[in-house]
C-alpha cells in the first residue's frame, strides 16, 4: 500500500515538473521573440563602441596635454621672434650690441687677424673628430682611413659655410648667420654619425667669434664713418662762421677808418656838432668790433632757432638748432632746401652767450617727444611752437623777445587750394606727410653734406 502511494506522489510530481518544463520553453520563445534574432550582434557592437569610447577619451587627453604643450612652445618661440625682430630692426637704423666691445676699427682688424690665425691652427688639429672600427675590404685600416677622408670633406663642407657667413653677414644678421652654421655643424653631425665624424665644440666657437668680431668691425667702420661725416660738417659750418665774421671784420674796419677819416676833418674844420655825430658813428662801429671778436672768441655763443615745416611734416613737429652764423637765417634758409618740398617758417631766433646749454636744455625737456630715438643728431621733436615757447618761458632766459605760435606756411598754403582743385580730375602721387616725410628726412644723406637736416654740429 505504501508502494502504490508513493508510485503516485512521483507521477504527480512528474506532471508538475513537465508542466514546469513547458512553462519554462514558452517564456525562453517569447524572450526570444522579444529581444530579436540580431541582439547577440547588437551587444557586440555596443561593446566595441565603448571601447572606442574609452580609446577617443585616452586619445583626447593626449592630445589635450600634448596641445598645451605645444602651445607653451610656441608662445615661447614666437616670444623670441618677436625679440629676434624688434632687435633686427634696431640694428638696421643703428642700436647695435657689440659682441666684443672694441676702442675703434683698427683694434677690430688685429682682434680679426689674431682669431683667423687662431682658426687656421685649429684647423689643422682637432677641428673635425671621427672614430671608425670596422673594416673596409677586410681592412680596419681601410675602413680609418675612409673616416678620415670623409671627416676632411665635412670639415671643408663647414669651412666653406663659415667662410660665406663671414662673407655675408651684416650687422643686422650676425644672429641669423650664427644659426645657420651651427645648423650646418648639427647636419654634419647627423650625416656622419655611422663614423661618428663632428665639428668640435672649440672650433665651432671660434668660428661664430669670428662672425661675431666682423660683424662688429663692420658697424664700427660705420660709426666712425659716420662720426668723419660729423665732423666734416662741423667743420664746414665752422669754416662758414669764420668766413662771415672775417667780412664783418673788414667791413667794419673800413667803415672805422672812413669815420676816423671824417672825424679828424671835422676836428680840423671846428665843426663840432658834425663831430659829435661822427664821434657817436665811430663808437658804435668800435663796439660792433668787439662783439665781433666776442663772437669769434667764444665758441658758445650763437643763435637757438625754432622752425618747422607744416608741408613736410605736419603742423606738431619742431626742429630746434643752434647755429653760430652772424646772420642765422642763413642756416634755415639752407635747412629749407631741395631736401624738403617747402621752406622752413622760424618762430624764434634766440641769441644767448650760452647757446649750446641753451640748446641742450631743451633737447632734454623734449627727449621722450623725439622723432628720432636712435640718432639724436636728428633734433625734431614732436611739439607744438607754443610747447616751445613754454619751455623757454620756464626755463628764464631774457633773450626770448619775439616768438611767432603760428607758421605762415605760404607756399604750403598757397598749394593747398590747387591740390585739392586737381584730385577732382586726376589723384596726383601723394608727397611724404607726417611719419613717411619724417621717416625720410631722418634717413636723408647728402654725399657733400650740404642741405642734410642734421644739426649744425657745433659743440
Amino acid at each position: 500500500m505504501f508502494g502504490n502511494r508513493g508510485g503516485a506522489e512521483i507521477a504527480a510530481l512528474q506532471q508538475q515538473l513537465a508542466a514546469a518544463h513547458a512553462t519554462i520553453a514558452e517564456l525562453r520563445g517569447w524572450v526570444d521573440h522579444l529581444r530579436g534574432a540580431g541582439t547577440a550582434s547588437l551587444e557586440a557592437e555596443l561593446r566595441q563602441l565603448r571601447s572606442a569610447v574609452e580609446q577617443s577619451k585616452r586619445e583626447y587627453a593626449t592630445l589635450t596635454e600634448s596641445g598645451y604643450r605645444l602651445r607653451t612652445e610656441t608662445e615661447s618661440l614666437q616670444a623670441q621672434l618677436v625679440e629676434t625682430r624688434d632687435l633686427a630692426l634696431l640694428q638696421e637704423v643703428g642700436v647695435y650690441e657689440y659682441a666684443h666691445p672694441l676702442d675703434d676699427a683698427l683694434a677690430y682688424k688685429d682682434a680679426l687677424a689674431t682669431l683667423k690665425q687662431q682658426i687656421k691652427t685649429a684647423a689643422k688639429g682637432d677641428a673635425v673628430t671621427c672614430h671608425v672600427d670596422w673594416a673596409v675590404n677586410g681592412s680596419v685600416k681601410e675602413g680609418q682611413k675612409l673616416g678620415r677622408d670623409m671627416a676632411k670633406l665635412m670639415l671643408r663642407a663647414y669651412n666653406a659655410e663659415a667662410d660665406n657667413a663671414v662673407r655675408v653677414v651684416k650687422p643686422h644678421t650676425r644672429e641669423a648667420v650664427k644659426k645657420k652654421l651651427t645648423t650646418t655643424r648639427d647636419t654634419i653631425a647627423r650625416l656622419g654619425l655611422l663614423m661618428r665624424i663632428a665639428i668640435s665644440v672649440d672650433y665651432h666657437r671660434l668660428r661664430l667669434q669670428e662672425i661675431d668680431l666682423t660683424a662688429d668691425y663692420l658697424m664700427r667702420v660705420e660709426v666712425e664713418r659716420e662720426q668723419a661725416r660729423a665732423e666734416r660738417e662741423r667743420l664746414r659750418e665752422e669754416a662758414k662762421v669764420m668766413k662771415e665774421i672775417e667780412r664783418e671784420r673788414e667791413r667794419l674796419r673800413k667803415e672805422r677808418s672812413h669815420y676816423r677819416t671824417v672825424v679828424r676833418r671835422l676836428r680840423e674844420n671846428g665843426d663840432l656838432e658834425a663831430l659829435e655825430r661822427a664821434q657817436e658813428q665811430l663808437d658804435a662801429i668800435d663796439d660792433a668790433i668787439a662783439g665781433v671778436e666776442e663772437r669769434a672768441a667764444n665758441a658758445r655763443a650763437g643763435y637757438v632757432y625754432v622752425i618747422s615745416n607744416i608741408g613736410a611734416f605736419g603742423p606738431d613737429v619742431v626742429k630746434i638748432g643752434m647755429t653760430r652764423r652772424l646772420e642765422p637765417m642763413d642756416r634755415v634758409r639752407e635747412l629749407g632746401d631741395a631736401s624738403v618740398p617747402f621752406r622752413f617758417d622760424t618762430h624764434a631766433l634766440i641769441f644767448s652767450e650760452d647757446a649750446v646749454a641753451l640748446e641742450t636744455a631743451l633737447h632734454q625737456r623734449l627727449a621722450d617727444k623725439r622723432v628720432n630715438l636712435v640718432n639724436p643728431r636728428r633734433e625734431f621733436f614732436y611739439a607744438t611752437p607754443a610747447e616751445v615757447r613754454d619751455l623757454l618761458v620756464s626755463l628764464g632766459d631774457d633773450h626770448v623777445l619775439e616768438y611767432t605760435d603760428t607758421a605762415e606756411a605760404v607756399e604750403w598754403r598757397a598749394s593747398e587750394p590747387g591740390r585739392r582743385s586737381g584730385s577732382a580730375a586726376e589723384e596726383p602721387p601723394a608727397e611724404p606727410r607726417g611719419d613717411a616725410a619724417l621717416a625720410a628726412a631722418a634717413t636723408h644723406t647728402d654725399a657733400g653734406g650740404d642741405g642734410d637736416l642734421s644739426d649744425d654740429g657745433v659743440e
